[in-house]
């Protein structure tokens, strides 16, 4: 069954330049389809008062009027050039914003711009007819892109056919060949009310119609960081800028500009690094060794940081000393002082990008990249301070049609241990399509939450400054601080950082399920669903399911969800202690020598890191049996003490009663002594441990003797210590 006819019964049409030609043609078109058409042949303006004088509304304008002054370039007047511009240009300008908000206070509207194809590629002899033209295309693209939320659509033809105009310019032959009705098919398309189309540039002319579009060179970076951009540097990448192997092809001014937001951060972050081989193509499957790939190291990034940088990250996810619990997280002189769990994704995220463009068969640009998704997985907590290294890895690489995807993987080390573990997800708009699969077992996928109302439900109001905030973690894109950069990527101010929403719902999972106990804090998976805009309200819906907690984000103010999918794995807590393990425990004077040695490693643990190098676990045993566990950490981050094992492997383990630990605290019993008949010599790392026992444990100023002296303690056994290497 045929569609139906395209109708314009209770439309009413306006066509300037309707003497004759292609405007004569395009009213009787409209005429005959049901339309209520008004025509001029020159004024125009005029007519949009009459149209509405007439029949009330005025729903379709056709701006066809025009006339020729070609002369070569020297040749042209002032006259020639603005009489052209006049009618050409102005005039269209005039009757389109005349009837701009009729259409716009009733929710629709069709306009037409007529170009040319001297406008699109220039023509000898028509330089003003061809700026005119040209800007005439520059009109309607941004009046198609403020009309749109009002169904007013707005699109160019540059047609040849027949007409008075043309008859100058084109033979007689051709000018009878190329009828004006093979032209005003396409008008009348254009301008109906089921026509979607906006926006766009089409060449028809006898029976032929073509939409054109820009085409770009993946382009090159001419200049490094800290660097000037010199001509010589031009000159040397000038093929590259000119080569239109895979090139991209941009419909929006977003998609323009936000190659040079990528290249300003890739300057930023990686000194003189080449665009050459990004690309937003799809990639040509023949060219593709996935096998290549999948292992492939990308990098590896060291990571030096102080206090400052885990406080400043806990103030970017938007902790606050307004809120009591915070403080372990804010205060370096706290007891408790420790990394928010999310911050392992800081020292990772820097690593990834190494490589990436580079990967052999894939043409990616990074201008056109999405964060996907994320996971982190911690094995220990995070040091607040030190030296972290992260080597980023290609898990897999997923083809989703529209674009590909790369799993990252990056394992973060604290010297030899693992520390912690992220996978990113990065989508690539347009370098899909090569045959590779679509899933992968190596992803870390996301959780749907379960079906009945949230467990707990925490509400964060972020604030105007909280992007600019989060970014002095390391993230510089200028699209969460920039509002032209925002603009530029359709954004109506700069937006939030994904990873910034991400470390609000952590620390409130980590708040409401683990009581702020970052050892509790195992894994996270998270899926970017919506941007947030600073000032917004963050709302983090949560599901307690065994150990795992089951999270979004929405936003509050829209109810948009921000973050999809998202869980956390958290260790159980720990049982409290029978009535008899609180004798046990309570009454244990070595609890509080330990406690003190934690607060004296607070203020000496750096260097007692770098001159000791290794870890303590003390078994404090009470009535034969083990009453406590305490380790003291002199080889990660700043130093820690804390109660329980060891959490990687003790160097050194002590095993002695509360009440002999206190005997030598005290010096009640004497070493020295102690020495005699053992020819078995103690380690470095024990004499280290009894030394910081001594020293800490008393409250001794730095002039004081040290109790035990080196050379004696070392070759010296304890008979009351047991000590496991």
């Amino acid at each position: 069954m045929a569609a139906p006819g395209l109708r314009f019964d209770g439309r009413v049409v306006l066509v300037t330049g309707a003497g004759g030609g292609l405007g004569r043609a395009y009213a009787l078109a409209f005429a005959e389809r049901g339309a209520s058409v008004v025509d001029s042949v020159e004024d125009g303006e005029k007519l949009v008062k009459t149209a509405l004088e007439a029949f009330g509304r005025i729903d379709i304008v056709i701006n066809n009027a025009g006339i020729l002054r070609d002369r070569s370039f020297v040749r042209i007047s002032d006259e020639d050039w603005d009489i052209i511009h006049r009618i050409h240009l102005r005039g269209s300008f005039l009757v389109t914003r005349a009837a701009w908000n009729h259409m716009k206070n009733q929710k629709f509207g069709r306009i037409i711009m007529t170009s040319s194809a001297a406008g699109i590629y220039g023509n000898f002899g028509q330089a003003n007819y061809s700026a005119a033209k040209l800007g005439l295309l520059g009109l309607a693209n941004t009046i198609a892109i403020e009309g749109r939320k009002y169904n007013i659509h707005c699109n160019t033809i540059a047609p040849t056919a027949g007409s008075r105009l043309t008859q100058t310019v084109m033979p007689q032959d051709l000018v009878d060949a190329f009828k004006p009705e093979y032209v005003a098919p396409l008008v009348v398309w254009l301008c109906h009310e089921s026509c979607a189309e906006n926006g766009s540039l089409f060449e028809v002319g006898a029976g032929w119609i073509g939409k054109l579009r820009w085409e770009r060179s993946l382009g090159a970076i001419a200049r490094g960081k800290n660097q000037p951009m010199t001509p010589e540097a031009v000159r040397d990448k000038w093929d590259k800028v000119c080569d239109f192997d895979n090139a991209s092809k941009p419909r929006t001014i977003q998609e323009s500009i936000s190659v040079l937001s990528d290249a300003l951060s890739q300057i930023e972050s990686q000194g003189n690094v080449s665009m050459n081989s990004t690309s937003s193509g799809s990639v040509v499957s023949s060219s593709v060794d996935t096998a290549s790939i999948v292992g492939r190291k990308l990098g590896t990034n060291v990571y030096k940081y102080t206090h400052l940088e885990p406080i400043l990250y806990a103030l970017g996810v938007g902790m606050s000393t307004k809120d009591p619990d915070h403080l372990k997280f804010l205060f370096e002189g706290s007891e408790e002082f420790c990394c928010l769990p999310s911050f392992g994704v800081i020292p990772a995220q820097t690593s990834m990008f190494d490589g990436v463009p580079s990967l052999p068969g894939l043409n990616i640009d990074l201008a056109r990249m999405l964060h996907g998704e994320q996971y982190l997985e911690l094995y220990k907590p995070l040091p607040t301070s030190g030296e972290l290294r992260s080597v980023a890895t290609v898990a897999d690489i997923l083809d989703k049609g529209s674009g590909a995807v790369l799993l990252i993987d990056v394992d973060t080390y604290c010297g030899e241990d693992l520390v912690c573990y992220n996978q990113f997800s990065l989508f690539f708009v347009g370098a899909g399509g090569f045959g590779g699969k679509r899933t992968s077992e190596k992803a870390k996928v996301t959780a749907v939450p379960p079906k009945r109302p949230p467990d707990a439900v925490i509400s964060d109001v972020t604030t105007a400054d909280q992007a600019a905030l989060y970014r002095l973690s390391g993230d510089w894109n200028p699209l969460h601080v920039d509002p032209s950069f925002a603009a530029l990527g359709g954004f109506k101010k700069p937006i939030l950082h994904g990873l910034c929403t991400f470390g609000f719902a952590a620390r409130n999972v980590l708040k409401q399920f683990a009581n702020n106990d970052v050892n509790r804090f195992k894994a996270i998976k998270v899926r970017f669903a919506k941007p947030v805009y600073p000032g917004e309200t963050l709302q983090t819906e949560m599901w307690k399911e065994g150990n795992r907690i089951h999270f979004q984000t929405k936003i509050k103010e829209t109810g948009e969800v921000a973050i999809a999918g998202g869980y956390v794995d958290i260790v159980p807590a720990l049982e409290k202690p029978s009535a008899r393990e609180h004798l046990m425990t309570d009454g244990l004077q070595s609890n509080l020598v330990f406690e003190e040695i934690g607060r004296r490693v607070k203020e000496m643990g750096n260097e007692l890191v770098k001159k000791v190098n290794a870890i303590f676990q003390w078994d404090i045993t009470k009535d034969g049996k083990t009453a406590m566990q305490w380790t003291i950490d002199l080889k990660n981050g700043s130093g820690a003490v804390y109660q329980g094992p060891a959490r990687n492997s003790a160097d050194t383990t002590f095993t002695l009663s509360d009440e002999d630990f206190m005997d030598v605290v005290q010096q009640k019993i004497n070493p020295q002594k102690r020495m005699t008949g053992f020819k078995k010599a103690a380690s470095v790392p024990t004499f280290w441990a009894v030394q910081i026992i001594f020293i800490m444990s008393e409250n001794i100023n730095e002039s004081s003797p040290c109790p035990i002296q080196p050379e004696i303690i070392i070759g010296m056994s304890l008979p009351f210590l047991h000590i496991k290497s």
